[in-house]
């Protein structure tokens, strides 16, 4: 136990973290309790002052823009200062989504609802009205609040532990709208062009992934990203999802490269591949972001738009070029400034002319709030002084920062361009952060594109073509030193025909899946130890890009090679990828009912597994009867039709899963089994720890205090022995 005031050699509460020497030593109260080094008077010293949120450049700027009226701004700017609320969707298939809504519903909102009608003081999650099925939820209290009251603790822990597993998005407000508007179905090709960290790439996925079970997605994902480091957060994110319908590339969006697929119509032949569905959410100021992102205040300046302006241009322009003629692409920003949203979309249907149109949101989202976009809007330097027309700027400015088609079209162009569609979020509007989304329809090829270019047979992946031209064209982009630096990926192998492997697994296994569509990550093509699977759409995509396109990521684990531990086969389920693999199996499949299931995944990996004979009758002979090795469990319920697919492993006696802590309770929930073995209440476990340093510490004293009675005793007796011996001299 530490003494007050004293930090003892050895103890080290925050290990791993670096301290301030100027702090001094570690101080404990007369409980024990250590003090945050905050409320010491050094740590007040050295401590970061609150950012203030208030920037006048930013209120003079926006007011000037007239998005709302001049009472509506005061509301908004209010709400800016104030902290984001927290907001979370459900995600998975239709059949455990309803199953985790009503546990959402029925255990911990009800505690929530509970508590505020006996006066406590608590915020009950609201669910988000335009959000279909209504699966989207926001609590109007921060992620802080959340973490920081004892209200709360299960709630938090449930969120963490779903959205580990990918069952729950922990996802801002604002950003589920874009796929939503986009409308995607499983039969598109979408391509998201600025796609990390990954949250509106999960909602496209679970869009292609909306059909019944058992049936594989025609359409697929290609998520890219500029920044190699974000592309692997993106291959983190989507892996929860277990889909082999997804591609991850590494790109600037502005030059992606053109994709190529076999053309259907000239065998032998290959097309350029042109998506149906395009999300485009560019990098902007993050504005809108204000209230999550509370170090833009200071920082904020109007001419930060105008160096992303062309930026966000180019993007979008090569996003309308990869665009199919019939598709749709969205244009987002969390962004208010009109340079970044309306001048961006003015300047390209300028350039598409009849080509490209706006379409109205309004009807796929009933009960959202948002202002229409703006038809003018003005300009300003970085001294904030605003200009209406390029005419006003001053020539030094408008040679380095302000071009002319930052600036609204004439009246009568706007009227014909229609940007009134577009839809900006405002904060005070629904208590969320600042967006702007648009949706545009390719109803013709752009301007630029010739017909013989979008028609012609690229053989070899070569592209032949002449150089395509814009209408304005850009000064070319800067290369960053290390720009495209990262690590090299491994190769991948698409099965053979004559695949060795394959026919064990496909005859242990029963699998319906064909060999082509396995592959493997591996440099020695000879180490088939992890196997992959994607569908044919993805197949076709990787096989004929390998030396154009940049691939991350690509692929759901299936199978893995494991130990011969009485096994024929020398592979096993992958628990990474059982979502989408057990579909496709019809051998080694076990049913067990919801006693046996629970009783499965109620048993830790350190504890030794259930055995066979402490099954139920029904299920027991199924087992034993069941061949030694890797297995899936199947269960179905009678009444909702929700099913729970995981892997395992049938031993001679015993039998186990395999799967992670976080699935397991994920699926325990879901059953309606028993969890509290697996909840940690932190903050009982924190007053049990402040507890055993007040008794320490009383002991402590008690001991000290014995210890000065005997000094006291001692000193008395010789005190006492000298006056004797004076005395007899």
């Amino acid at each position: 136990m530490p003494q007050p005031g004293i930090r003892q050699k050895g103890y080290n509460r925050h290990k791993n973290k670096k301290r301030d020497r100027r702090l001094g030593n570690v101080k404990f109260d007369e409980n024990g309790k250590q003090i945050d080094d905050r409320d010491t008077n050094a740590g007040r010293n050295l401590g970061f002052k609150d950012i203030v949120r208030v920037n006048p450049m930013f209120e003079k700027f926006y007011r000037a823009q007239k998005f709302c009226s001049d009472e509506e701004f005061d509301q908004m700017m209010e709400v800016l200062k104030t902290d984001l609320p927290a907001s979370f969707r459900i995600t998975g298939t239709r059949s455990h989504a309803a199953a985790l809504l009503k546990i959402i519903e029925g255990q911990y909102f009800q505690e929530l609802t509970e508590f505020l009608a006996k006066g406590g003081n608590v915020v009950v999650p609201k669910v988000l009205p335009w959000y279909p099925d209504q699966l989207a939820y926001q609590l109007n209290a921060t992620r802080k609040d959340i973490r920081r009251e004892e209200i709360y603790f299960k709630l938090h822990n449930f969120l963490v532990a779903e959205t580990d597993c990918g069952s729950i998005s922990r996802q801002e407000t604002v950003s589920m709208i874009p796929p939503l508007v986009l409308g995607v179905e499983p039969h598109h090709k979408v391509l998201d062009m600025c796609a990390a960290p990954g949250s509106k790439t999960t909602q496209l996925m679970e869009a292609i992934h909306e059909l019944p079970e058992g049936e594989l997605p025609t359409g697929f994902v290609v998520a890219n990203d500029s920044d190699n480091a974000r592309c692997y957060m993106l291959t983190h994110q989507v892996k929860r999802l277990q889909s082999p319908c997804i591609l991850i590339t590494n790109h600037d969006a502005a030059c992606m490269p053109n994709i190529y697929i076999p053309d259907p119509d000239r065998p032998g032949k290959n097309t350029t591949l042109k998506f149906d569905r395009i999300l485009c959410d560019v990098p902007c100021t993050g504005d809108g972001t204000l209230r999550k992102n509370a170090d833009i205040w200071p920082k904020w300046n109007p001419v930060n738009s105008v160096n992303l302006h062309g930026v966000q241009y180019r993007i979008a322009k090569r996003g309308l070029e990869m665009l199919a003629v019939g598709g749709r692409m969205v244009y987002s920003t969390c962004s208010f400034n009109p340079i970044e949203d309306e001048a961006v979309l003015a300047r390209l249907l300028q350039d598409t002319g009849s080509s490209v149109r706006l379409v109205e949101i309004k009807d796929k989202l009933p009960g959202l709030k948002y202002s229409p976009g703006l038809t003018t809007w003005q300009c300003a330097s970085k001294q904030c002084e605003i200009y209406s027309k390029f005419e006003d700027v001053p020539e030094m400015i408008a040679k380095v920062q302000i071009r002319p088609s930052m600036f609204p079209p004439p009246p009568e162009i706007a009227k014909t361009l229609g940007l009134e569609k577009c839809a900006r979020l405002l904060p005070h509007q629904q208590n969320t952060g600042g967006f702007f989304v648009a949706l545009l329809e390719k109803v013709a090829l752009c301007p630029w594109e010739s017909v013989r270019k979008a028609n012609k047979d690229v053989e070899g992946g070569e592209d032949t073509d002449e150089k395509e031209e814009t209408p304005d064209p850009e000064p070319p982009q800067k290369k960053f030193k290390g720009q495209n630096r990262g690590f090299r990926e491994d190769p991948i192998f698409y099965f053979e025909e004559n695949e060795e492997v394959f026919p064990e697994i496909q005859k242990y296994f029963d699998l319906t899946l064909p060999g082509n569509l396995f592959l493997t990550r591996c440099r020695d093509e000879t180490k088939k130890k992890n196997l992959y699977f994607t569908t044919e759409g993805v197949r076709q995509v990787v096989e004929n890009n390998r030396e154009k396109v940049r691939l991350i990521n690509t692929g759901v684990k299936a199978f893995v090679r494991a130990d011969n531990k009485g096994s024929t086969c020398e592979y096993r389920i992958a628990q990474e990828g059982a979502l989408a693999t057990i579909p496709f199996i019809r051998s080694r499949v076990l049913r067990p009912g919801k006693e046996d299931l629970i009783r499965i995944l109620q048993s830790s990996e350190i504890q030794r597994p259930p055995e066979i004979r402490h099954f139920t009758e029904a299920f027991r002979p199924e087992l034993e009867a069941m061949e030694t090795g890797s297995v899936a469990y199947v269960y179905k319920d009678p009444e909702t039709g929700m099913s729970v697919e995981i892997v395992g492993w049938k031993g001679k006696e015993t039998v186990r899963a395999y799967v992670p802590k976080n699935e397991r309770l994920h699926y325990l929930r879901l059953m309606g089994a028993d969890t509290t073995m697996f909840e940690v209440n932190k903050f009982e476990e924190k007053k049990e720890k402040d507890k055993e340093r007040k008794e320490a510490r009383e002991n402590r004293d008690d001991a000290n205090g014995d210890s000065n009675e005997v000094m006291d005793d001692t000193d008395e007796d010789a005190k006492v022995t000298a006056d004797n011996d004076e005395q007899k001299q």
